[in-house]
Order: structure tokens, then sequence, then C-alpha cells
């Protein structure tokens, strides 16, 4: 009996034993789901990096990162910017997404589509992204409604200041640190230090080298000069200058992507972590592009091809190219498929998974067609031509510059595509830009609504400072007819404080004005000058086409109660005792109840 007793014992500690190897198994799993980093950088194009051949900048960081990783030869996202990054969040094309414009509403991508970022916080992924949004700035189209619990910079489609600017942090207003994409990158490392103990979601969308061109002496200093050895096609139509800034720009990408993997390696996370480098389409400039046609804009090879490197050192074999064609659309079900995460959606992607090619699992890959649009134009991509915008057919594989039209000889390939483009347009391009979202104010699950003068249409005699709407103000406003309105839908009833962002002249102070909402209001009265100075020439290494900045005053108005519905919400003026009421460049509305 005794025997027996000890014999029970030892099988209950055994019993126990497995289990607890068992229990350790499964927790082991769970933290061997691998990280991941996608950074996307804004306006560079294919040709910006050194790894491409181009001997006027050095990219070393990003160059090992391809070294150690795998690089797409002929990778592929939308001409601009919102519609690539719609794009890379539903795995979808952007057009049916909601996404046909850069601003004004435009950029949004609908409530009814899945994000990356949704699928990988409900796998249990810590999740933030860091940089220029463009997919809609009122919640829930806020990044903090699309899956991130994480946001810091700001939604419109370009920023005016990128030395300590005004930016956001989860929808509130905050003062950014230095120049701006090295803050990014700082909020990203310590995102990684804080959860380098669980899987994390890490988006780093870089607005540079998108213009304005302001850049940090340290990079400027070594381009300013510096005789460039490799030019655009059209070395005319090429401005030096802009190139220089640039690339100048780029090399600043560059360092902080070495931040980054520097970070990985410093909490031991680099083999474990799939970092993904990309940009949003192709060049902001003339300059050197592998002799491709076109640059941002365009449907063209130039416009659309972007760098694409993948890398996770426990999984993918250093070192090697995929020639097969792949777009902004894959990297959705790419990245859950290689981190092992469900990603089924209510709407059918239409990207596929390139893990296959990623970790050589396939001898074989099915032909598939490319589409590109903007504005109008679509061009398609198969494996080895490009039918164009209008209809021309090149064999891309050895004529990037799409030189000669090769229909004739090849009509039926050239019918095949066109025939294609024909179905893609019929079912991706009607009411299309036929628009009837409001901006949704005062969501019960976020407290702040940014309503900027880019999302506003001004009346009367009120201009906008600029004909590019991201990043502008109004002004001009002189007259009591004068109004700038919002087409809204507050979806909570409530208080909600009001703040302006203002400059106003000395010998102007006094104007009262009224925020009015259906039938409630609150008024307000300028009562501090803020002198209404263009800045940010200063910074400019190159002339911008944007609009300037002013350093806008805050100004808190009071409080006005909203009620659940749509309507305008309209700021008027009530007294004008001067030449003009105030330059406007922000409402920001916060729910107090």
């Amino acid at each position: 009996m005794r025997s027996l007793i000890i014999l029970i014992c030892i099988l209950v500690l055994m019993a126990g034993t497995f289990s607890g190897c068992s229990r350790a198994h499964k927790q082991a799993d769970t933290t061997q789901q691998p990280n991941i980093i996608i950074i996307m950088s804004d306006d560079q194009g294919w040709g910006d990096l050194s790894l491409s051949g181009n001997k006027n900048l050095h990219t070393p960081n990003i160059d090992l990162l391809a070294a150690k990783g795998v690089q797409f030869t002929h990778f592929y996202v939308s001409p601009v910017c919102s519609p690539t990054r719609a794009e890379f969040l539903t795995g979808r094309y952007h057009t049916r997404s909601g996404v046909y414009s850069t601003s004004e509403g435009g950029e949004r991508i609908n409530l009814d589509e899945t994000t990356i970022a949704e699928a990988f916080k409900k796998a249990g992924y810590a999740t933030a992204a860091y940089g220029k949004w463009h997919n809609g700035m009122q919640y829930p189209y806020h990044p903090n409604g699309r899956g991130f619990d994480e946001f810091y910079g700001f939604c419109s489609g370009h920023w005016g200041n990128y030395f300590s600017p005004l930016l956001e942090h989860n929808g509130k207003l905050v003062k950014g640190k230095g120049f701006i994409a090295d803050d990014l990158t700082e909020k990203a490392m310590s995102f990684i230090d804080g959860n380098k103990s669980k899987p994390f979601f890490l988006y780093i969308p870089y607005n540079t080298p998108h213009s304005p061109m302001q850049v940090p002496d340290r990079w400027w200093n070594k381009f300013k000069d510096k005789e460039l050895q490799m030019r655009a096609e059209d070395a005319e139509a090429e401005d030096i200058n802009f190139t220089r800034a640039a690339l100048a720009m780029c090399e600043n990408i560059d360092w902080n992507v070495g931040r980054i993997i520097n970070k990985l390696k410093e909490v031991n996370l680099e083999k474990n972590t799939i970092v993904v480098y990309l940009s949003d389409n192709g060049p902001n400039g003339w300059r050197w592009n592998g002799g491709m046609k076109g640059r941002k804009g365009s449907t063209d090879e130039g416009g659309i091809r972007s760098p694409l490197i993948i890398l996770w050192p426990e999984k993918i074999a250093a070192g090697s190219h995929i020639e097969q064609i792949a777009g902004s659309i894959d990297l959705f079900p790419t990245l859950a498929d290689l981190a092992g995460i469900p990603y089924q959606t209510p709407k059918p992607l239409d990207g596929v998974s390139l893990k296959p090619l990623l970790l050589q699992q396939s001898q074989s890959w099915n032909e598939r067609l490319l589409f590109s649009h903007w504005d109008g134009r679509v061009s398609v991509r198969n494996e080895q031509y490009r039918l164009d915008h209008q209809g021309k057919l090149f064999n891309i594989r050895n004529d990037p510059g799409q030189e000669k039209d090769i229909s004739a000889k090849e009509p039926q390939m050239a019918a095949q595509l066109r025939k294609a483009v024909e179905s893609w347009k019929a079912e991706m391009l009607p009411n299309l830009t036929d628009d009837k979202r409001p901006l949704p104010v005062g969501h019960s699950d976020f407290n702040y609504t940014q309503l900027p003068a880019r999302d506003g249409k001004p009346h009367g005699s009120i201009v906008r400072s600029n004909q590019y709407p991201n990043s502008s103000f109004f002004t001009n406003w002189k007259s009591l007819d004068d109004r700038i309105t919002w087409e809204v839908e507050v979806l909570t009833t409530g208080n909600y404080t009001v703040e302006v962002y203002y400059t106003c002249p000395a010998k102007d102070v006094g104007s009262s004005f009224q925020l009015s909402f259906n039938q409630n209001k609150v008024a307000g009265k300028v009562t501090q000058a803020q002198e209404p100075s263009l800045i940010g020439m200063e910074n400019d290494r190159v002339e911008r086409m944007e609009s300037y900045e002013q350093a806008f005053r805050s100004m808190k108005v009071g409080t006005i109660h909203l009620e659940k519905g749509r309507g305008n919400l309209t700021l008027q003026a009530l007294q004008i005792p001067g030449s003009q009421v105030m330059d406007f460049r922000l409402l920001m509305l916060t729910r107090v109840n």
C-alpha cells in the first residue's frame, strides 16, 4: 500500500510538472509573436537611397536593412500620400475605402473598413502610430479610433513647420520637441522600451522629405554646395537646391532608422521584430530615379514604384531579392500571416499574403495584376508589362522609362490589359467623389474634436492662405456677412469647451464673434493681440509652395451646448471695430461632461 501511495504521488508530481511545462510552452508561444515596425517615408522616391544606386547620398542603415533582409524589386504604392496609407491600413484599393483626395475630408477611410492596427490590437498587440496620419482627423476617423492605442504627430496631409511645431498626442494639442523626424523617432523608441515584454505593432509614418524643405544644419551643410553626380533624365527640369534638401532629409531619415534598429538591439528584440521600410509615392521633384518615367502624382512607373524592405532575422533569409510584383495592398495580409494572427475582415482584401515568397515556401506564384489610380487616371502592371493611363503598352522589364509603346507589336496583351482597366474603372470609380460624410463631433469614446481651417468652408470675403488646404489658415475676415462653416454631425449631446487658435494685430483687437450650431451658440471676443507675421521661410532651404505659418495664439472662448444631430457649425463675427476680425487656424472642441 505504501509503495502504491508513493507511486501515485510521483505520478501526480510528474503530471504537475508536465502540465507546468505545457503552460510554459503556451506562454512562450505568446511571447514569441513577432513585433512589427512599419517605417514609411513621405515623398521619397525609389531612387532616393544609395542601395538603389544613387551616388548622391549615403543611406547605410537602410542599406543594411536590405542586406540583412529581403528587398522587393518591383513594389508599387499609389501616386500620392493618403491613398497609399489607406491601402496599407486596409489591404484594399483606396477607391474602395472612400479615399479620393488628400484634403478636406477626401482623405478619410470609411468607418466600415477594418484596419491592420485593429487586427493586431484584437490579437493582443500594443499599438502605436507616430507621425503623419493623413487618413482622417476627427474621431473615429482619428488613429485612436482605428486601432492605435497611442498617437503622436499630426493628422493633416502636410505640416508647415518641422521645428518644435504644434502637434497632438491622442487628440490633445501639444508642442513638439526639436526636428520633427527626430522627435517622432524618440517617441517610437520610448514605445519600444515600454512594450519590450509584450508584442507590439508600431507604425512610424515620417513626414519627410515632403515639403516644406526644412532640415537641420547637420544634414543640410553636407549637401548645400554638393556637386550632384546623378541627375534627373531632364536635367533642366530639376531644381538642384530642392534635390539637395530632399537628399539631406533622406539621410536624416536613414540616421533615425539606425536609431530604431539600435534600440531593438539594446532591448534584445532585433531577432524577433519584423521591420518594414517603404515610401508612400514617387519623388516630390524631378531628380534621379533610375530612369523611370514620372514622379509623385503620376501613375507611371516613377510615380508609384517604392522601395520595400522587410527584415526578420529569425525567419527571412538575408540579402535576397524578390522579383515578383507586389503592392501596398499586400502588407496587411502579409504581416498578419507572418505574425500568425487572424485577419478575417467583413470585406474581401485586394492584397495577398507575400509570406510564401518571403519564407521561400513556394516555387510557383500566381500571375496577377496591380492597378494604380489617381485623379481618374488608371494604369495596370503585370509581371512584365505596364499599360499606362493612355492605353499605351510598355515592357517595363527593359523599358522603365516607358519610351517604346509596343501595343501594336503586342495587340493581344494590350487588349487584355485595356479590358482589365475598363472593368476595374467600372467597379471602382463611379460615385467615388460623391462624399456625403459629415465631420463627426463629440464621439462618446473621445474627448477632443479638432476642426482646422483645412476642413472648413469660407464664405464672403474670407480666403484661404494658400491653394493647398492642408496646414493653411483663413484670412481677410472683414465683414459681418463673412463666416466659416463646417458640415458636422454631433454624435453625443453635451457641453463642449471652445478654443480658437488665431492671430490679430493690436490695432484690430476688440472684435466679437459667435460659434453656433442649430439653436445653440457661444460668444467670444478678441481681447489680446497676436501679431500676424508669417513664419517658416527662415527654416526653408527652398522656397515653399504651401502656406507659411503664423505663431497662432490659443483663446478660450467658453462653453457651448451641442445637441446630437447634423448641421452646420458656424463661426461668424458680431462686431468688427477695426479692419478685420482675425486670421483663423483652428477650432478645438473638448467635451466636458
